[in-house]
């Protein structure tokens, strides 16, 4: 192995090196939004697909990307075993794989199948190669996400890395509603014929230029014998094993009350998020009757996700996070509404009136999607106590799970929903009733869903006060406290953020101890 290789060779850390790291979450970002706001409209609007076969594109790929996901972190820990992981690096080796992959397939996702194969083979096509793209994309992300751990063990210079993905991603939003926005909008019937053939194509280069960017301008820890020896050191798991102690990991953080919680509030809430963007285009479209450029003008207005965003960073601190679900579960409820009335109402010329209720809801949007990951970090603090374990990969694991799979099961469901209402696709009038029952389960699934996130919201207590008092009680335990030495208060505290008694926590082995004797 050649230790002199680019990507062996450490740099300095600096808000250009983070920037250039986080480019790759231009794509991350824009890709989250393609999947759940612009795939579906493609299919149904462009391609003519009917609505459940569009949303099983998108459903099955992504629970095969789940699964993919669970593994694929296992293989890049251990491929600095073979040769083209020790020249390459394990995680860019795999990162360089799924750009080549990625630029290929997503691309290839916008060509018009019947252009290539005829008639006929619409489904098949677009599921394949979809279903590839979602497994290169993790592929990208998976290894791309470890490398700040890769490369510092400093603190700070972790946080100049990771802290430039949170604009960049919501950058990346707002690109990919602004491309395809301008592109529907040019006077040219052949471009608006091909907006969503060139802008896959500009999605494409801007996509592969950030990602190569972030590859080129990144590093893993040096392979020497010591760290070699330390990788070597830890417990060897097949496939099937890792999958097993994985899922039973999985299933011990729903022993954690706060996380319970936690994952509730986080996916009724991001599937409310999911059926709101994979729905909008058919409300604008054929509800209102509006041109098809005008989704991609109102999703464009993401950008005020990231004022909202900045505004969210200090109420978080002087507010707590149940004040921020509230405002944000609250805002985007109003904005459901109002945009059920515009329909029902039947207001006339009412772009103006969409403008406004949109950036009430993407203000909204930007509060919802900040909160639950900045509230994460306290998270396997109340595991701590339960379990002296630190698992905080774990719990993120679980998050990403499970968000992946109903993310995906919300599209799908979306389109079944659409059939059964008797949408049919490229229908020039659609049949009597039709677009009210669309414009009603457009208004009404994200309320219900987002409802739910706000009712567990209101009985969420984890927050600055009782995490401090949380880190108290087990900075005291560590320092070698007694356990029967614990104030009423803390005992309250502690029990209601973990939902066990006090006397079943902090047990007198480590996680790390109990894991060494059971595989003995």
């Amino acid at each position: 192995m050649d230790q002199k290789r680019w990507v062996y060779t450490p740099k300095e850390i600096n808000v250009k090196r983070g920037v250039a790291y986080g480019l790759t979450d231009l794509m991350g970002g824009g890709w989250n939004n393609i999947v759940s706001g612009v795939i579906f409209a493609y299919l149904t609007l462009s391609v003519g697909l009917n609505p459940a076969m569009a949303g099983a594109i998108t459903g099955v790929a992504r629970i095969f990307d789940a699964i993919f996901s669970l593994i694929f972190g296992t293989i890049t820990d251990g491929f600095y075993k073979t040769k083209l992981g020790k020249k390459y690096g394990r995680r860019h080796f795999w990162m360089l794989i799924g750009l080549i992959g990625f630029a290929i397939s997503f691309l290839a996702f916008w060509v018009p199948a019947t252009s290539i194969f005829g008639p006929g083979h619409d489904f098949v096509y677009y599921l394949t190669v979809y279903t590839l793209t979602e497994l290169f994309v993790g592929m990208i992300l998976i290894p791309w996400e470890t490398l700040p751990t890769e490369m510092t063990t400093d603190y700070t210079k972790r946080t100049v890395l990771s802290g430039s993905r949170m604009f960049i991603s919501a950058t990346g939003t707002s690109l990919v509603f602004f491309i395809l926005a301008i592109l529907q909008s040019l006077p040219s019937a052949a471009a608006k014929k091909n907006a969503y053939l060139f802008a896959g194509i500009l999605w494409t280069i801007l996509f592969v230029v950030a990602i190569f960017i972030s590859y080129r301008m990144t590093w893993e820890r040096p392979l020497t014998k010591e760290f070699i020896a330390e990788l070597d050191a830890r417990p060897k798991l097949t496939v099937g094993q890792y999958i097993r102690e994985t899922l039973h990991d999985y299933g011990q953080t729903f022993r954690n009350s706060a996380f319970r919680k936690h994952l509730t509030i986080y996916i009724f809430s991001f599937t409310g998020k999911d059926f709101y963007a994979t729905l909008l285009p058919t409300f604008i479209v054929v509800c209102l009757g509006m041109a098809s450029n005008i989704p991609w003008v109102l999703n464009a207005f993401a950008v005020f996700g990231i004022l909202s965003t900045l505004i969210a960073a200090k109420l978080m601190i002087t507010h707590g996070p149940r004040f921020l679900y509230s405002l944000s579960y609250i805002g985007i409820i109003l904005a459901m509404i109002a945009y059920g009335l515009v329909y029902f109402l039947h207001v006339k010329n009412p772009l103006t009136v969409l403008i406004i209720i949109t950036i009430i809801y993407q203000m909204s949007r930007g509060i919802l999607e900040f909160t639950p990951w900045n509230v994460f970090p306290f998270i396997p603090d109340v595991d701590h106590i339960m379990t002296r374990g630190d698992k905080a990969g774990t719990y993120a694991a679980v998050m990403t799970f499970f968000r992946k799979s109903t993310g995906a099961l919300a599209t799908w469901l979306a389109g079944i929903l659409l059939e059964e209402l008797g949408y049919v696709t490229n229908a020039t009038h659609q049949s009597v009733g039709v677009t009210d029952r669309v414009a009603l389960v457009f208004m009404i699934a994200p309320i219900i869903l987002i409802a739910i996130a706000l009712i567990v919201s209101w009985t969420f207590k984890l927050n600055r006060q009782t995490h401090e008092t949380l880190q108290a009680e087990i900075n005291r335990l560590e320092a070698g406290g007694n356990k029967s030495e614990a104030t009423s208060e803390t005992r309250e505290v502690v029990e209601e953020l973990t939902g066990h008694p006090y006397e079943s926590l902090w047990p007198d082995q480590t996680f790390e101890e109990r894991q060494v004797q059971k595989n003995k």
